[in-house]
């Protein structure tokens, strides 16, 4: 059953390994983040990556969020340590990526689908969560919307 809405974040563990630096759930206590999964083997996420960039540069600042990349293979030939970082150094991706080759993260957040968007808040609980190409239009105003000033009234 895939994860719901308000549900605290599962624990990053079990990775082959971190590039750019390892990051822990409690590392993230009171500080929203956003968990995106993607493969070398998708263009649809390759396409993604560059607004990725932008929200680390953006976004990630105005709302103090974390940013942190899932590399979850589709394939055998995904599952190639030196394909991902050649991804990773071409692409320009400076947060911290996790490559999960034995889908450990990927079954603690029950996900099926890249490119696919978690968003957690300050708590740690699943705010929103969004896959496929249309998943990314959405990502943006939900940040804002969510982590965003609330309103008085």
């Amino acid at each position: 059953m895939p994860m719901r809405l308000r549900e605290q974040m599962p624990e990053l563990a079990g990775l082959t390994e971190w590039v750019n630096g390892e990051v822990s759930k409690e590392d993230l206590k009171g500080k929203p983040a956003l968990v995106h999964f993607w493969a070398v083997s998708c263009h649809m996420c390759k396409e993604s990556l560059p607004t990725i960039n932008e929200w680390r540069d953006t976004l990630a600042k105005q709302y103090n969020m974390q940013i942190i990349g899932i590399h979850m293979p589709r394939y055998e030939k995904d599952t190639d340590l030196e394909a991902v970082h050649e991804a990773i150094k071409q692409y320009g991706l400076q947060h911290p990526i996790g490559i999960d080759n034995e889908h450990a993260v990927t079954d603690a957040f029950q996900n099926e689908y890249v490119p696919a968007y978690y968003l957690f808040d300050a708590e740690g609980q699943m705010r929103f969560y969004g896959a496929g190409e249309k998943a990314i239009g959405l990502v943006e105003q939900r940040i804002h919307k969510i982590l965003g000033p609330k309103e008085n009234g």
